[in-house]
Formats: C-alpha cells, structure tokens, sequence
C-alpha cells in the first residue's frame, strides 16, 4: 500500500469510482440510508467548512462527542481534511458514571488542551453543562448539517499538503472515559498497520465490513471503519445502542448485503447466542462471512462454541471464527490466526501455570487442565517478546509481560512526554498484559494490573468472572472479580460483584452457591465475598468493559460495615 494521508487517500478513492456506495447506516427504527463516496465526500467539505469557521486549523485537537452517525463520520474526517487531529470521546449515558465521566473530561480539557468541542445537536446541551467554569469559553460547534447541498467539482479540489508521519488522530487507550493517555497516532502509521493487517486477513476492497462497534475504542475505529473506508470496501455501520437492544440487527445485515468480516468482542459472542431468538433470524442466512473475529479481551473457547452452535445453521461454524489481539498503541492489530481455521487451543497444566508461571503443555484427558485459545502469529513487521519483572527475555512457554515493536506504532502518548517514556524499554513497547509465546503464536492470559496473587498463585481475574457469567441468572458479561487484601492471612481474598436478573431471595441463594462451584470447578479457587446486585449497578469504562477497580471501590463503599477482612452486617445481595 502506498502511504498516503487521510484526506488523500479519500480524495483518489472518490476520484477513481465517485458513486460507488461505501457507506451504509443501519438503524433500528428507521429505514437504512446509503452514501456514495462523493455524497462522504461532499459531507466531509461542509463539515470542515463549519469547523475551519468556528477557528479549527492545522495541527489543532478536535474533539468529537457526537451520536449521530453520519455527523461523526463527516466531523472526524472534516477535521482530518483541515488538518487538525480528531479524536473521538464517548457522550455521556446511563452506563457512564457521571462524575467520573465529568472528572475524565475535565483531564481532558486540563491536559490535551482541545482548540474546539465538535458535537451535535442530540447531546450538545449536556456537553456544555459539562464544561468546567475554567473551560467555558471552549468553542462548542454543532455540526448538525453534514451534507453539502452544492456540487462538489472534484478535479478542483486538493487535500492540504499534510506530512504521512503528521499526527492523524488520537485513540484514547481502552479504560479511560478521557483522554489521559490519548495515543497519538500518523498518518504512516495507520497505512502500514492497515497494509500488514490487511495481509493476515486477506482484506480486498470487494471485502463489506459489518460493525456496531463504537469509534472511540480501537476495534471500531481501525477495523470496523478506517480500514473499510480507506482499502475502498463498504462498511455497514449501526449504533452500539442500537445493537446492545437489538442484537438480531447484526445478523439482518450481514445477511442483506453479504456481509464478509466483522469484529466483536468476546461478551458479544455469548450475548449474540443467548439473547437472539430464532423468531429474529427468520430468512437470515450468513454463509457470506470469511470471518467474525474475536478480539479486545482474553478470548474463551466456550464462546466460540456457544456462538457456533447457536449459528451453524445459518452459516457460521468454528472455521469461520477467528481471534485477533491488538491495542490503540499499535493502531490495532498485533497477532492474527488465520482466516479459515479455528483458532488453536493450547493445553496447559493449570497448577503450572498459575504458580510456576509456565505453560507446560499437557494431554487432554489429564486433570486440572486450563485450555487457553491463541490470538495467532504476529501480523507482518510485528515483533513480539514476553519479559520478565527486571525486562530480561522469557523463552517459550514462559509467562511474562508481552513487549512489541513494530513500524507502525504511536508517535508519542499526547503531550504525556512522562508516560510516553515509561512505556518503552529499549525501543520495546510494555504492553502491561501478561502472556506467552509458544511456537511464534501469542497466548494473553489478562492484565498485569488486575493480577491476583493468592497464596502464592496467579489469578486472572477475567477467568474468575468468565465462569460466574456461565451461571444462569447471573447477567453475561456483567461481573467483576478483585481481590481484598486480608492481613489475618496476609494474602488476598477474592471478591467478586454479579448483575443477576432475578429479584428474588431464594434464588439468589442458588445463584450464589452455583457461582461458588462453577468457580471451583473450572479454577481451584475459593471465592470469599459474592455481591449479587441489580441491573445496571456495574461501572464500565467507555470501550464497554467492567471496571473492576471502580466496582471494587464501590460495592467496599456502599457496604462500609463490611472490612475488609471480616463480613460486617449481611446485606440482602451480599453473601460473606
């Protein structure tokens, strides 16, 4: 792939074939509106019109919080055609607490130094209330118009004559409702992580991407749009809100325009098989897909089956079920497993791995046996390493902290010279997630931060959360394990919160005693306090993940009676 800029590259995409469709915006209570690639680009030119006039210029930040669809599409690559540096935020929902949501934009403001807040008019009134005493004269533009109703000649217009190593955009790193560590990214870098990631997955631009996933988290941002729009492809593109009361959506889609890729997260997989009915997927057929990959947390073999048994009469088995790691500090992919064949599964001794921090392949009849799924081998000019507490390299089958480098990774964490610094050792990246290699594939067990270490054994939090989300009543995807420190045992103890369906005493008793065994069977470990809670009470960060430090802090909060290491007056949710 030639490297290119952004608005270049989409000034000779719609110079080549202008009414070619590459954009389809799916609702859910509306009927589906198509644009071509001159209709983008006619909306593009009005919407950087309105950002240049409210003053946004070259090598500013411009950040988005909008919710219509086709606003953002137009704002983000508006301020890509100025010039500027867009950087898409979350708009404040009922998932987003809002004080924290508030304290993440005031970092924002504090930090990044944004010259103007582009939003629409669906959630322009509560981004002002946001806005600090400090920051009230930040211009808010509502680029509520992103169509252009004149013509556009295309041989007379010119992108700016922007540098590939630029910054194109910011991602916020998954975890952060703001951008803290925003990580910025060129426009060279996106171009070689699409070409190599494109590579492992056999991307053409007769390719049509199918996505819901929102832009201010990689995977949606790089997979679920640049690359479509950038390779030439069609993208199908719905509203994460929209998906999240109507799963069923995904399926029509894929089915209607033949669908080919699509990326989810792991929750996503059980949520699609257990929520879908088969009264939604009459006439559905989605034999189109080469692959729906799973990637942007530790990926569970028991999804892709859930997943492939609800779905294999309408055209999607394991082969078609692929596994991807990636994070924003490399633009998106690092491993990939290849198109067309299950992902590998490891069989590793468990009492090994959790205390020696080896993973010593085993047979699969043996006992106490942990069955871990492989994200593939490193995409082309990715090198990955695991190393240990002092960055010395681990060999094969030793866990450690994956480190990678590669051609195509972040410019800097923007202007966090500090945390940009203690990122690197020696030109390796610390990804701050714990894994392993073993014949060239990459094994990711769970985040450094969220380790467990309980009498002496490693415990991912992740896993503990995976097996209680097996339990019926217990809400999927919707838990969170910690750990509390005990100084009677001087270890920790485990403590895990669970959304649960019913409301009923008696059941939650059953709940929780099911939690316990689900756990000690597929783990060895004791679970010492269990939360059963409401819907909706779990925090999650804005790439849709739990937050198990905020959750922890809250759950020790609201039961104050409760120390630590002694359960204080029993609650009707909290078990002890």
């Amino acid at each position: 792939m030639m490297i290119a800029t952004l608005p270049e590259r989409l000034l000779q995409l719609t110079q080549a074939d202008p009414e070619r469709v590459c954009l389809r915006f799916r609702y859910a209570d509306r009927p589906e509106m198509a644009q071509t690639r001159y209709g983008l680009m006619a909306a593009i030119l009005s919407a950087a019109g309105q950002l240049a006039a409210a003053g946004a210029a070259r090598g500013d930040l411009v950040v988005i919080v909008q919710q219509d669809m086709r606003t953002l599409v137009a704002t983000f690559f508006g301020a890509a055609w100025l010039g500027a540096i867009p950087s898409i935020l979350p708009f404040a929902t009922e998932k987003l607490d809002p004080a924290r949501y508030r304290a993440s934009m005031v970092a924002l403001l504090e930090l990044a130094r944004p010259a103007i807040l582009a939003t629409d008019l669906l959630v322009e009134r509560g981004v002002r209330a946001l806005l600090p005493g400090g920051h009230k004269n930040l211009p808010v533009v509502a680029t509520v118009k992103p169509e252009c109703d004149g013509k556009v000649d295309l041989a007379s217009i010119s992108p700016p004559g922007l540098d590939p190593d630029d910054i194109a955009l910011l991602q916020h790193s998954s975890g952060t409702t703001g951008l803290q560590k925003g990580v910025a990214l060129s426009h060279r870098a996106i171009f070689e992580q699409l070409d190599a990631y494109g590579q492992a997955i056999g991307f053409t631009a007769d390719d049509v991407i199918v996505s819901w996933l929102p832009l201010y988290h990689d995977m949606g941002l790089i997979a679920g749009f640049l690359m479509p729009l950038l390779n030439g492809a069609c993208l199908v593109m719905m509203s994460p809100f929209d998906w999240v009361r109507t799963p069923q959506m995904l399926m029509h889609a894929i089915s209607d325009h033949r669908g080919t890729l699509c990326w989810l997260p792991n929750f996503a997989f059980n949520f699609c098989a257990q929520k879908i009915r088969d009264r939604d997927l009459e006439g559905v057929d989605l034999s189109s897909i080469r692959a729906i990959i799973n990637c942007s947390e530790p990926v569970y073999e028991a999804s892709h089956h859930m997943f492939a048994e609800r779905f294999r009469p309408y055209g999607v088995g394991l082969d078609k079920l692929a596994v991807c790691y990636a994070m924003a500090e490399t633009v998106f992919g690092v491993s990939q497993t290849p198109i067309g064949l299950p992902a590998r599964i490891d069989l590793v001794d468990r009492a090994s791995l959790r205390g020696d921090n080896i993973a010593r392949p085993v047979a699969g009849g043996a006992s106490g046996v942990e069955r871990l799924v492989s994200t593939g081998k490193p995409i082309a000019g990715m090198q990955v390493c695991i190393m240990d507490a002092n960055h010395r390299l681990l060999p094969d089958r030793h866990v450690g902290e994956i480190a990678v480098r590669s051609p195509y990774m972040l410019t800097e964490y923007y202007h966090r010279p500090d945390a940009t610094a203690a990122a690197f050792h020696e030109g390796w990246y610390l990804t701050g997630d714990m894994g392993y290699l073993a014949d060239q594939e990459v094994f990711v067990l769970g985040r450094k931060k969220d380790l467990l270490i309980v009498g002496g054994r490693n415990i991912y939090p992740q896993d503990l959360e995976a097996l209680a989300s097996t339990v019926k009543g217990v809400h999927p995807g919707r838990v969170a394990a910690f750990g509390i420190p005990n100084p009677e045992t001087g270890t920790e103890d485990v403590g895990l919160v669970a959304e649960v369906d019913s409301e009923s005493k008696a059941a939650w008793q059953d709940i929780r005693a099911e939690i316990r065994r689900a756990i000690s069977r597929g783990s060895d470990v004791t679970v010492r306090h269990i939360w059963l809670v409401p819907r909706g009470w779990l925090i999650k960060t804005s790439s849709g993940k739990v937050a198990r430090l905020a959750n922890r802090e809250k759950i020790l909060s609201e039961y104050s009676g409760i120390s630590p290491a002694m359960p204080g007056l029993p609650s009707p949710h909290y078990e002890g």
